[in-house]
């Protein structure tokens, strides 16, 4: 039995359902866990699984979708939608496991597996390449690697297939088993162990050995013993086992690494013979990954020939998507490296969670080695954009213009990517979003370069993974029910506006929050349909906000006062948001305004009091906690005034940030998460919770010796008594980088050395003193990112994160990357 032949009846007992109600037997060909990611409606199975939030609350949204047939856990939902197949199970993750576990079974094929802290998802994406030409190949889609993105993996092998690779991770123990028996592993690797996930854990040698549970059964085991935490080589798992070593006895011994000309040739000892290879990297953990995919290829057979061969025409994996500027109000995703069927559907969610343009354009390659009969795999492509919304289509290949009747939409074909770039002065572009998608030898890089307005080469890299990561954290520290109003205001912290909005729109927050009636004007043009209040509504923005359905914050009587007279009484209450003075002073309505205020919302049917809240002045500090406890108090105690003289309760909400964590007890009906998350947030420093989301970034434009006792810059403020040198940096106070950070105060990376200022900070550029380092015109340059952080440039300048990271001027591009 194939997987194409798993009917919804024999899934109902596979995964031992509890009750079903089975109203037609379809064919399942996909799982689906997220109502917006879904490919073929039809054929899709939907799991309910509990996460931030209850699957079963997209039950419906998966319905809308076309979806017919759904495994759940809650006997509520199992008479919803009289022609869908609802599947009752005591456990929805586990039902799913065990569905690709059967999977597994029917489909006896070699498997690599892969587990570590660093490296595991490059590692995949090279062996694949490096296997290619010889195995039909299914892998692990991204880095699909947890309790969930394993199942679906392995979920994709089908009778075509002769090799397998999927890389398995775990955050706590006990984990690991359960996706060893789905993997079913023949080859195992370990790559790098480092200081990821290790919070589940007791100590290093407790994650090392709840990772090597993976390997148990393996044919081989591929390890460095540099990873192995003292553990005895008897102690490891595998019938064979392969070894390779940077500095010790191993199969593959490393003698040396030589960088030549952007390339690194290696030596090393195997099986008693002198051998090399050649790189076309040379950086640390690409040369440590390269050599685990040599001693992959020696420990399967290859002859150290054939791996040389193969190692030398190793290309650069880019796990990411970059969203970027486009020329004409267009947006740009380019994503001009990979071509698969899997990564398609994920770049096209990303197209749709960026929705500020109406229309979404897809420039294409052939999509190739895939494994599927070219008129199938371009059949699932056309359903797939029509799925998706895609209004307009460009491919690019011979394959895709042989099917292009396949195609409803408008579109357009070209033979190679040197046709389109002959042709593009011929072709429009303006106010759409553009999806950039090509298999590597097609180098779309051209087209994205072509499509996108010029980038300064100073930017500012916004990982949006990394804010959904921050996003979750916060999820899980609230009480069942509690709503976040996410920040966006100035900017959304520096990090970018409608890019930010859609992201946080698309993982479901309930509310937005900007400063001024224009952030939320641009906000509603991009696509934002998310409640969104104004916090510092001006008199003559009233007109503005009402049109655009944007929601006020009335934070004193005159402006309440104001509002009121503004809106027609005929019309339906209007939302607005009630601010209580509390004790930070700033604004909302104080103490001696109460009464008034309740006897004005009281008389006034034309506004309806959508939540009422107030600020917490010290919630991040514990010298502060009795304050803020007296804070709370007073807020609760005003707030249900509000809601007896309404006769209904607003949402309430006082909490920030820090108290989020640090006061529990303070998230009442929402919560507001700002600084936090981009990265920030003193009550969590010390746990490592929380992901970088901005990194800073410029280039070398020159490169100076100095001679002894000239001066560097303004005023003749930088001296170099010895002399030595020095690179001037495109970046200086007009970008955001404060004249504070002159004359070694601030430091930047190159290479990955910490290299102080010298000199004063220029308008637009600044000067590092390099001497003794090997720099040249044109490398990069980081202003800050996770090692070198904005918390740690705030304390050289005595400021704060936020100050560092709303004062990057929007002269500096930003480029947002997803995975």
């Amino acid at each position: 039995m194939s997987k194409e032949n798993y009917s919804i009846a024999a899934i109902a007992k596979q995964i031992r359902a509890i009750d079903f109600k089975l109203i037609k037997d379809v064919l399942i060909s996909q799982l689906v866990i997220d109502s917006r990611s879904v490919i073929d409606p039809g054929h899709s199975l939907f799991f309910a699984l509990p996460a931030e939030r209850d699957g079963h609350q997209f039950i419906d949204a998966a319905y809308q979708e076309g979806i017919r047939s759904f495994v759940i856990s809650d006997t509520h939902f199992i008479h919803n939608h009289a022609d869908a197949n609802f599947l009752l199970v005591a456990d929805v993750k586990t039902a799913l496991q065990e569905l690709a576990l059967l999977n597994r079974k029917i489909h006896q094929l070699p498997v690599i597996a892969i587990s570590g802290s660093n490296g595991k998802t490059i590692v995949k994406e090279w062996l694949f390449q490096l296997l290619a030409t010889d195995y039909n190949i299914v892998r692990s889609p991204k880095s699909f690697n947890s309790q969930i993105g394993v199942p679906l993996a392995v979920w994709q092998i089908r009778d075509e297939h002769t090799l397998g690779i999927f890389e398995a991770g775990i955050s706590r123990p006990d984990e690991m088993p359960r996706l060893a028996a789905i993997i079913q592993p023949t080859i195992g690797i370990l790559t790098n162990i480092g200081e990821a996930h290790a919070e589940g854990f007791n100590s290093p040698q407790e994650k090392l050995l709840e990772k090597l549970k993976l390997f148990t059964n393996t044919d081989v085991f591929i390890y460095a013993p540099e990873y192995l935490q003292g553990l005895a080589e008897e102690n490891l798992p595998g019938q064979r086992r392969f070894s390779w070593s940077m500095d010790r006895k191993a199969d593959l011994r490393i003698l040396f690494v030589e960088p030549i000309d952007g390339k690194s040739y290696i030596k090393a000892i195997y099986q008693d013979a002198e051998i090399e290879c050649l790189i076309p990297f040379t950086d640390k953990a690409s040369i440590e990954n390269a050599i685990i995919c040599w001693a992959t290829l020696l420990a399967m057979g290859y002859t150290a020939e054939q791996a040389d061969l193969k190692l030398e025409k190793l290309t650069l994996v880019r796990m990411r998507l970059e969203l970027k500027n486009g020329i004409n109000q267009s947006s740009v995703i380019d994503d001009s490296y990979s071509a698969d069927i899997s990564s398609l559907a994920i770049a096209l969610d990303f197209l749709n969670q960026q929705n500020q343009h109406d229309k979404k354009t897809l420039i294409l390659s052939d999509l190739l080695e895939t494994g599927k009969s070219t008129d199938a795999l371009y059949a699932e492509i056309a359903a797939l954009i029509t799925q998706k919304d895609v209004q307009r289509l460009i491919g690019i290949g011979t394959e895709i213009m042989e099917h292009a009747d396949l195609f409803n939409v408008e579109k357009q074909f070209f033979q190679s990517t040197e046709d389109f770039i002959k042709d593009f002065s011929n072709l429009t572009f303006n106010n759409e979003s553009i999806l950039v998608k090509g298999a590597r030898r097609f180098g779309f890089e051209r087209i994205s370069k072509l499509l996108t307005q010029k980038i300064h080469d100073t930017v500012l890299e916004v990982n949006l993974n990394a804010l959904v990561s921050n996003l979750k954290f916060y999820k899980s520290q609230l009480k069942p029910g509690v709503k976040i109003m996410a920040m966006v205001k100035a900017f959304s912290y520096g990090s970018g506006s409608f890019e930010i909005a859609n992201v946080l729109q698309f993982h479901k927050v309930d509310y937005l929050a900007v400063a001024y009636t224009d952030e939320g004007i641009a906000l509603r043009k991009s696509g934002i349909t998310l409640p969104i209040m104004v916090m510092s509504p001006e008199p003559a923005a009233f007109e503005a906000i009402v049109k655009y359905k944007l929601e006020p914050e009335l934070y004193n009587l005159e402006i309440l006062k104001g509002f009121i007279a503004f809106l027609q009484s005929d019309k339906p209450a209007y939302p607005v948001h009630l601010k209580i003075d509390t004790g930070m002073h700033r604004l909302g309505f104080d103490e001696a305004d109460i009464e008034e205020m309740l006897q004005l919302i009281d008389a006034n049917d034309s506004i309806k009091i959508q939540s009422v809240f107030s600020h917490l002045a010290g919630s991040d500090d514990e010298k502060h906690d009795l304050f803020t406890r007296a804070q709370i108090a007073w807020f609760k105690t005003v707030a249900g005034k509000v809601t007896d003289t309404l006769g209904y309760q607003p949402i309430r909400h006082i909490s920030n940030t820090s108290g989020i964590t640090r006061h529990p007890d303070a998230q009442l009906d929402m919560v507001r998460l700002g600084i936090g998350l981009y990265g920030f947030d003193s009550a969590q420093e010390q746990a490592r919770t929380l992901q970088t989301v901005a990194v800073l970034k410029t280039t070398v434009t020159q490169v100076k010796h100095i001679k002894p006792h000239d001066s560097i810059g303004y005023s003749r403020r930088g001296v170099m008594p010895e002399g030595g040198e020095i690179a001037t940096v495109k970046i200086g106070y007009a970008d955001g980088y404060s004249r504070m950070f002159g004359n070694g105060v601030g430091h930047m990376l190159i290479n990955g050395k910490r290299v102080p200022t010298i000199g004063s900070i220029c308008m637009d550029m600044c000067m590092l003193d390099i001497t003794g380092m090997d720099v040249k015109n044109g490398d990069e340059v980081i202003v800050f990112d996770e090692s070198l952080s904005i918390s740690e440039l705030a304390a050289q300048i005595n400021t704060i994160p936020y100050e560092i990271l709303t004062n990057i001027s929007q002269r500096v591009k930003r480029v947002y990357f997803y995975e």
